[in-house]
């Protein structure tokens, strides 16, 4: 039986650090990071590109899902509405896995404090910054488990979901 895990949570708060940290952890495991699909410049939100980065996602994961070699299938990306959740997993073929929908959040000044160094760095905008910290709250009405990250490291953050879903290392 195969496991996929759906990792959301606003920009900036590990979605993709921890699901790297999973990665090392969890034997015979692929990694698709949802921004991957829509990488794209200009960056254009209409309705025909975010079909397109649905579709793009759920190929994706049902090809991991599909191959013999993976066991373990972690998906990362902001996912900040149920409908977002509920539209990746209609699509995809989920007979043969368990499925496991975790929010990883935390709180405003731990936000902000990882902000600051992404946007020292270039890597970020204080435009970003504003709209993760407005999306925390939303996680609080998706049926998802929530992971709050705020003074946990990667590490532990990881082991944490295996904890609360009986994954394995």
């Amino acid at each position: 039986m195969k496991t996929l895990y759906l990792i959301g949570g606003t920009m900036g708060v590990g979605k993709t650090s921890v699901c790297r940290q999973l990665q090392k952890m969890l034997p015979n495991s692929v990694f698709l990071d949802g921004d991957w699909c829509w990488d794209a410049r200009p960056f254009v939100v209409t309705d025909e590109t975010k079909a397109m980065v649905m579709d793009n996602i759920r190929h994706v994961l049902n090809n991991f899902l599909r191959c013999t070699a993976y066991d373990h299938v972690l998906f990362a990306w902001v996912m900040h509405q149920q409908n977002i959740i509920d539209d990746i997993l209609r699509g995809i073929d989920t007979n043969r896995c368990v499925v496991h929908t975790i929010s990883l959040t935390a709180d405003e000044p731990a936000l902000r404090a990882r902000f600051l160094r992404d946007i020292q760095s270039g890597l970020r905008t204080a435009q970003d910054q504003a709209r993760s910290v407005a999306r925390l709250p939303l996680y609080e009405s998706l049926a998802t488990i929530r992971i709050d990250t705020t003074g946990k490291g990667v590490a532990e953050t990881a082991r944490e979901i295996l904890r609360v879903t009986g994954g394995q290392t």
